[in-house]
């Protein structure tokens, strides 16, 4: 029987306190140290690392994904989480932990409609989700400015002010959030208006281009766009339009649910939603499924869309995507799910103000856990091809705060922000770890070039 606590008893430490104690972690984990990247004699091969992240990935699609990762060190990057996490764990952490995104690089952050309708910005990945120390986040974000800016052809000075700008504002809303109460910290949104303030004073015409790209989304995801754009009529019965190798119907091999039209997985999936919820699904009557290759490190997982109907004019698309252990879990310990689609629906949850209305998880008639969102629901990701220095600087600031907001939902913040403290210490350390791992990076892709051209991957352009 737990110890009852007596009323003379402290129920909790302050947050003064506890930033006290977050400061003295750097006794042991010097904020300086995290400036280090060198890669270990027993460094395992990048290529090894990557063909065993192809497990149980349908095998048709695996030179897609490289030849997607070919495009550029960058484009490689976001595939290779896997590279990075084994890299990560040989790197000094102050011992707190969040609920991590697990691949926090700057492609996985853009803007969503919530429930309400209204548009954010936020995480937007969460495959690799798992609790483990806020330092990998924050690193591997870093990490992606610097090669974001070589892609587009900055200089090193542009693009180091990016991580700065994106780390100074990461230490200064995480010293932010630890002064707020625990409920302000989570009803914090960054909606529309204030996403263009943190950005405005550097991305000159910025209001203009987002309002514009706002007014094109939502004309591109209603059902008079979508439904004929996916959909064609056979027979009566509407159709998702197969464009092999990405977008494809399934064989039974592939999908056993396909014989019963995917009943069980879709009960199982029903079964993870709230009881309004299941209301609001069980209007809908399922009409078909097929295969559709999305991003770069998910190609060869089991991915899909469903076509769901109300009535002849009330469609809704349905995205399923299977989920694999996380990368992380090697270095930071097994899930407390057993389900890996309810341990990314859980930490989605967790790390995002708001979640699309239909998340949830279930099991198909193949075994294989698989989660649910809705597909393109508002969705507005960065072209990084368009960006200047200072829109890079800007998009840097606004991902720092959201990825101090995510951490600061789950882990304490106040420890986290005692361990930064207000200097540009840890900055500075980050900094010069973003742009040597980056130099990291590109020597991966280049040895993952090579053995593409010796024949050892098989990879395929589209």
């Amino acid at each position: 029987m737990a110890k009852p606590t007596r009323r003379d008893e402290p129920r909790y430490s302050s947050p003064d306190e506890r930033r006290a104690a977050g400061k003295a972690l750097r006794d042991a984990a010097p904020r300086d140290t995290h400036a280090d990247w060198e890669p270990p004699r027993d460094r395992r091969d990048p290529i090894d690392l990557l063909n065993e992240s192809n497990e149980g990935r349908l095998q048709q699609l695996i030179p897609i994904r490289f030849g997607r990762m070919m495009q550029s060190p960058f484009a490689f990057y976001r595939g290779s989480a896997c590279i990075m996490a084994a890299d990560l764990a040989r790197t000094p952490v102050s011992g707190i932990r969040v609920q991590a995104c697990g691949d926090a690089h700057l492609a996985n952050f853009g803007g969503f409609a919530t429930p309400e309708r209204q548009i954010i910005f936020d995480i937007n990945d969460f495959d690799e989700t798992l609790p483990a120390p806020w330092e990998w986040d924050v690193k591997r974000l870093a990490a992606s400015f610097v090669l974001a800016g070589r892609y587009i052809q900055l200089s090193e000075t542009d693009s180091a002010r990016a991580v700065r700008a994106m780390l100074r504002s990461y230490r200064e809303h995480v010293a932010d959030y630890s002064e707020m109460r625990v409920l302000d910290v989570w009803y914090d949104t960054i909606n529309v208006d204030r996403f263009l303030e943190a950005i405005e004073a550097d991305a000159e015409g910025v209001r203009e281009r987002v309002e514009e790209r706002l007014e094109r989304l939502r004309e591109k995801n209603t059902p008079e766009f979508l439904f004929p754009k996916f959909v064609q009529d056979r027979g009566g019965e509407p159709k998702i339009i197969d464009h092999p190798p990405l977008i494809f119907h399934p064989t039974q091999e592939i999908a056993p649910g396909l014989v019963s039209h995917y009943t069980n997985g879709f009960q199982s999936y029903r079964a993870s939603l709230s009881d309004a919820l299941r209301i609001l699904f069980d209007r809908y009557h399922f009409c078909d499924l097929a295969m559709k290759v999305v991003g770069v490190g998910s190609v060869g997982t089991q991915c899909a869309i469903a076509l769901f109907m109300a009535s002849d004019n009330d469609p809704i698309f349905l995205q399923i995507k299977q989920a694999v252990p996380s990368v992380l879990e090697p270095y930071a310990g097994k899930s407390k799910y057993g389900h890996h689609g309810q341990r990314v629906v859980a930490g989605q949850r967790l790390m995002q103000s708001a979640s699309d209305l239909f998340l949830g998880w279930g099991t198909g008639d193949n075994g294989r856990d698989f989660y649910v969102r809705q597909l393109r629901d508002m969705k507005m990701s960065a072209v990084i091809e368009d960006f200047s220095a200072s829109d890079l600087r800007a998009y840097g600031r606004v991902c720092g705060w959201a990825l101090a907001r995510a951490h600061a939902r789950s882990g304490d913040v106040a420890m986290i922000a005692g361990y930064l403290g207000s200097s540009e210490a840890y900055d500075n350390a980050v900094c010069d770890f973003a742009v040597a791992y980056a130099d990291q990076v590109q020597r991966d892709y280049r040895a993952f070039v090579k053995g593409v051209r010796q024949g050892r991957i098989a990879a395929m352009t589209e």
